[in-house]
């Protein structure tokens, strides 16, 4: 996925009320951007932080800028959760998910379940319909090894059952882990963040859901899909 527009840099003076950022840029301007991320943002909201912005140029927005990227001093780190569907959808369309290869057609945001709707609808003629969630990973707290979630998400714990409902009615259903940082080797589950989304994992997995965890590469001009990094699952 590449910036429409090129990103400014800026250091972040603070996080507040989940959706509000206030960052100087390097002009010295201080602006108030809006933060696309309803999480904790663990270890990535430090005063003095290294961040980027991009710009919109439509008059009905109320903020112009929106944080992209934030640079811990060990990670640059993709805190922006509307692009994470995007990423993971321009990969799969060009064949870069070997485990989701071989389908015709790519649906965004279709309803289905009890009043959800699915990031990612996969079909083709004669195949199964399958349901990729995509969760976006920004937790980092042990070297090398990423997290989710960052914080109690009961949305999260209800997209696990859904999907496990899918595998029952006879669908395939992946959950679909996207970190977007470039410092990790390793993915686990926060258990002690939210063990309730732990127990519902483990449900999905009996029930049948696949998982997939894949990083990122990110640079101010674009962030893609890398490799596939192990999931570590512990009973």
């Amino acid at each position: 996925m590449k910036f429409t527009t090129p990103l400014l840099r800026g250091t972040l003076v603070k996080r507040y009320k989940r959706f509000l950022s206030d960052i100087t840029l390097e002009n010295g301007e201080e602006v108030t951007a809006h933060c696309a991320n309803s999480g904790s943002m663990m270890g990535l909201k430090e005063p003095g932080y290294g961040v980027w912005l991009s710009q919109s140029d439509n008059p009905k927005r109320k903020l112009k800028y929106s944080w992209e990227l934030v640079d811990t001093g060990s990670a640059l780190v993709g805190i922006n959760t509307s692009h994470p569907n995007k990423i993971v959808a321009e990969a799969i369309q060009n064949g870069e998910i070997d485990a989701l290869k071989g389908y015709d057609t790519l649906r965004p945001e279709v309803k289905y379940g009890e009043n959800s709707r699915i990031d990612i609808l996969l079909q083709s003629d004669g195949k199964a319909d399958c349901y990729v969630e995509v969760k976006n990973v920004t937790l980092s707290r042990e070297e090398g090894i990423a997290e989710f979630p960052d914080a109690v998400t009961a949305r999260g714990t209800k997209h696990l059952k859904e999907l496990a409902n899918m595998v029952a009615n006879g669908a395939r259903a992946t959950m679909f882990y996207l970190v977007q940082r470039d410092d990790c080797h390793k993915f686990r589950l926060a258990k002690d963040i939210d063990p309730a989304y732990r127990e519902a994992y483990l449900e999905a997995r009996a029930a049948g859901v696949e998982v997939l965890c894949y990083d990122c590469t990110l640079s101010p001009e674009e962030i893609r899909v890398n490799r596939a990094i192990p999931v570590v699952e512990e009973e």
